[in-house]
């Protein structure tokens, strides 16, 4: 099988004071789980624009995949001008008000970012997305909890969340379900384990076990959260695009599988960002469950420092 390699061109944002651009080109192959073979990028885009929610999982430090995301949000903008949300992971929903202000013009970007609490490196990582959102005039949800409210679960289990005010506890979902028996119950300890700071501690192995369930709730809670957040979004001729790391989307579990429950027959995609060495030597064998579609982005290579 012929196989063809596409270059995606990014219109990048404008970088901040003191940032140099990236590269205007992302290498890339696009594998296209259900028909089993690799698309072209365009064709990718084009069937993205035309339903309700579009998943987009990343790993949060490859600086080629946020300039991918971008260029995926730029190919659904080409082909849907209006009627687009984004929505992110990045963002928690107490800042939903600043958010707002400053997508209205209200506020200054200073004020919006020194009050929000942005994820670290927002001006090259997340800042595009939201400005091309500004630009078009769509909306865009902060999503997530409040990083205290899952700690106050991580600490506590989700019990913790009765001792909250009314006002505080909405910035949450309503409910949570966190089945402990299931593919992602056990994907999620597994990870945990592997951890040299959640295995066996000096409190002794169920104690450790405890403290990743807790963990684990805290998990549930976000996903829950954002699939609420996504389903109160959405409406009839909407497309909701929402940017999460990959385990709250890969295998149409976490995340994927909350919005679901709230939308129903909801008309959906999910895609993983996966960082790769090399374009030339991928799997034989694709992880197929994991997404509908693997943009597999080539990692840049690391700038050697000056002599």
């Amino acid at each position: 099988m012929k196989i063809l390699v596409v270059l995606a061109s990014l219109a990048v944002a404008v970088p901040l004071a003191g940032q140099v651009a990236p590269p205007s080109y992302v290498p890339h192959r696009v594998y296209d789980t259900k028909a089993k073979k690799f698309v072209d990028f365009e064709v990718m885009t084009a069937r993205l624009a035309a339903l309700d929610v579009v998943f987009v999982g990343e790993e949060h430090d490859d600086p080629a995949t946020h300039r991918m995301e971008l260029a995926l949000l730029e190919g659904i903008a080409r082909r849907r001008d209006s009627a687009v949300v984004l929505s992110l992971e990045m963002f928690e929903r107490d800042a939903q008000p600043l958010l707002d202000h400053y997508l209205d013009g209200v506020i200054a970007e200073s004020l919006f970012q020194s009050k929000s609490r942005p994820w670290p490196r927002y001006g090259t990582d997340y800042r595009p997305l939201v400005e091309l959102a500004r630009a078009k005039r769509w909306p865009v949800i902060a999503a997530n909890a409040p990083r205290r409210l899952a700690s106050l679960v991580n600490r506590g289990g989700l019990g913790a969340l009765d001792t909250l005010d009314e006002s505080t506890r909405r910035l949450g979902a309503a409910q949570t379900r966190c089945p402990a028996d299931d593919d992602y119950a056990e994907s999620f300890r597994i990870i945990m384990k592997g951890m040299p700071t959640h295995g066996d501690t000096a409190a002794g192995p169920e104690a450790a076990a405890r403290a990743i369930d807790r963990m684990y709730q805290a998990q549930c809670f976000k996903d829950e959260t954002m699939g609420e957040s996504i389903a109160k979004a959405w409406a009839p001729g909407r497309l909701i695009v929402h940017y999460t790391g990959s385990f709250h989307s890969d295998f149409k579990r976490g995340t994927v599988e909350r919005a679901r429950d709230r939308l129903g027959g909801m008309r959906s995609a999910v895609i993983s960002m996966i960082p790769a060495a090399s374009l030339d030597t991928l799997p034989a064998k694709p992880e197929r469950k994991r997404a509908d579609y693997l943009v597999y982005v080539l990692k840049p290579t690391p700038t050697p420092p000056p002599p």
